[in-house]
């Protein structure tokens, strides 16, 4: 059991190096059986079809994997997720690979979440822990937001007498997460102009981080440029439900130098550039309720 939880840890370290070494983008499934080695023994992260992922000599599962179009009813929200047991013909098996997700959840092991935020391509989350474990519905509830401590603290540091400085590690762990699933929904683009040089894109709440109805979903940002990010942040310009952009009526008005002209004017009435999935699309409600601050700030 020790050794099994000293892998878990060296994992977490290993998929964190990796996602520096890569941008912080996710990993085709190919790559996530193949290339983690512990001790020189290659070790597979994830299952080739099926979610529920436990190696051969695993008491308890190591990864689980959400993905797009998956076969169960699963839901999820920026604090939770309600995961499947794998099931036959719509019933839920308390047996198989069941029994060892069933006992991640008794012992409260750290669990890997490999969500698919664009086809083939999987964005992990980790540790996350399954806080209940219903074997009547079928179902175990993971909770997200363990997954955004740091990985320089111990991973079962649940009561840190630091907690002001655990909170704000959380903080900037949990920026950086949401980050890297607008810009990479976006392609690297920014929203508004196309602009695509990765380091200069950021992700914009679009109901801002402070507020009690925030969410760290995709559809709660927008990719923009440093440029766009502070124009929106200042009401420069606002994005309304139908995906149109506004310039300010002043800064319209202002002398047309390349930077205002080309950056700002030019940007007045187009459209936003929005990812292919719906389901990552800007919720156009959010958007609107912006909008509407947008129209009184001027």
């Amino acid at each position: 059991m020790e050794e099994q939880a000293d892998i878990r840890q060296d994992i977490f370290r290993w998929l964190q190096s990796q996602e520096l070494a890569r941008g912080g983008y996710e990993f085709r499934r190919e790559f996530l059986r193949s290339e983690y080695t512990y001790r020189g023994v290659q070790i597979a992260l994830m299952d080739r079809q099926t979610g529920i992922w436990n190696p051969q000599g695993f008491d308890t599962t190591l990864s689980i994997t959400n993905t797009l179009k998956g076969p169960y009813d699963d839901e999820s929200n920026a604090q939770y997720l309600r995961y499947s047991y794998e099931r036959v013909a719509g019933r839920p098996l308390i047996s198989g690979r069941n029994l060892k997700l069933r006992a991640a959840a008794e012992r409260q092991d750290p669990l890997i979440l490999f969500q698919e935020v664009l086809p083939a391509l999987y964005l992990p989350r980790y540790p996350v822990f399954i806080q209940q474990d219903d074997p009547v519905e079928g179902f175990v509830s993971v909770t997200l937001e363990k997954s955004l401590v740091d990985l320089d603290d111990p991973i079962y540091s649940s009561g840190s007498p630091k907690e002001y400085a655990e909170q704000v590690r959380m903080v900037r762990r949990h920026q950086r997460d949401f980050r890297r699933r607008v810009v990479r929904a976006y392609q690297d683009h920014c929203a508004v102009c196309e602009l695509n040089i990765p380091a200069l894109i950021d992700a914009a709440h679009i109901t801002p981080d402070i507020d009690v109805s925030s969410s760290t979903e995709v559809s709660n940002g927008l990719a923009l440029c440093k440029l766009h990010h502070a124009a929106y942040d200042g009401n420069l310009l606002g994005i309304d439900g139908d995906y149109r952009v506004s310039v300010r009526p002043d800064v319209l008005a202002l002398p047309g130098t390349s930077l205002v002209r080309h950056g700002m004017q030019e940007m007045n009435g187009r459209s936003l550039y929005v990812p292919r999935a719906f389901s990552l699309r800007p919720d156009r409600d959010s958007l609107q309720v912006r909008y509407e601050g947008f129209l009184k700030s001027w």
